[in-house]
């Protein structure tokens, strides 16, 4: 059996940055490898909603980017999200969201992964405002 092709943080971001909408969001990987990646996004005024929170919406692509990610470490590069679900636990407020996920399994097509979704203030503090669970599937074979 060969082993998916290795991937390291400058591919992850090269991946990353060919997606439009995410440079769009101005998104960036802080952290990848050995099953986990961190995603971070910037709030901007024209990334929040009528109510001064950053848009769910925002908030579910930053969970669904990271878990696809992080499920990239352990599968291999061509991967594609099968599902996710995402609870709100508290409006996003801050100066940044980060997302952080994990992988809690994988096997040979399919990897299970959580994202914990913190916003940070100025003060440095990190408050959760989601958590998410999903899986993802090796493209292709």
């Amino acid at each position: 059996m060969t082993q998916p092709p290795a991937l390291d943080l400058a591919a992850a971001e090269q991946a990353l940055d060919a997606q439009p909408f995410s440079r769009l969001l101005q998104a960036r990987i802080t952290a990848f490898g050995d099953g986990g990646a961190t995603l971070e996004i910037d709030v901007r005024e024209e990334l929040r909603q009528q109510n001064g929170h950053l848009h769910g919406g925002v908030v579910s692509y930053a969970a669904d980017n990271a878990l696809t990610f992080a499920a990239g470490t352990t599968l291999g590069p061509a991967v594609l999200t099968g599902g996710f679900s995402i609870q709100y636990v508290r409006p996003a407020r801050g100066r940044t969201l980060v997302a952080r996920a994990e992988v809690v399994h994988s096997g040979r097509r399919q990897a299970v992964v959580r994202c914990d979704l913190v916003t940070v203030d100025d003060a440095g503090e990190e408050k959760l405002c989601a958590v998410a669970q999903g899986t993802v599937l090796a493209a292709g074979g």
